[in-house]
């Protein structure tokens, strides 16, 4: 398994948004979708502000596999499943970086019900 480099996680988890895109069955990538990114410890993490259906997340929960783009820089990932004990980190990085934004919008991704549409993203290879 490869590790986020101390570069990667400043640029990537300190960009204001997050490109990302599955892979199809055919390897090939799906159209690039843009959400917003956390960094909590030295993981970078994304949640569905819509849901487990919001399409996007179901694709990149099927394929386990894609890529990002973000502060200039743009890498392969796959898509995990999080510790459980993560969440609590994970929902305190959303706050402390959008909570700017109002607290109506970072509720959509903080929360309970916002713990089981949260993907940590691993870095894919060199």
């Amino acid at each position: 398994m490869t590790a986020w480099t101390d570069e990667e996680l400043a640029r990537i988890g300190g960009a204001e948004e997050l490109q990302i895109a599955s892979l199809r069955a055919d390897g090939t990538l799906r159209r690039y979708v843009t959400i917003w990114v956390v960094r909590a410890g030295q993981d970078l993490y994304v949640r569905s502000a819509y849901g487990a259906d919001n399409p996007w997340f179901v694709r990149a929960r099927a394929s386990g596999a894609g890529r990002v783009r973000a502060g200039g820089l743009e890498r392969d990932v796959t898509f995990e499943l999080p510790d459980d004990d993560v969440h609590a980190e994970v929902d305190a990085a959303y706050h402390a970086k959008y909570e700017r934004y109002g607290p109506a919008l970072v509720r959509t991704v903080t929360g309970p019900h916002a713990a089981g549409t949260t993907i940590r993203l691993a870095p894919r290879g060199a």
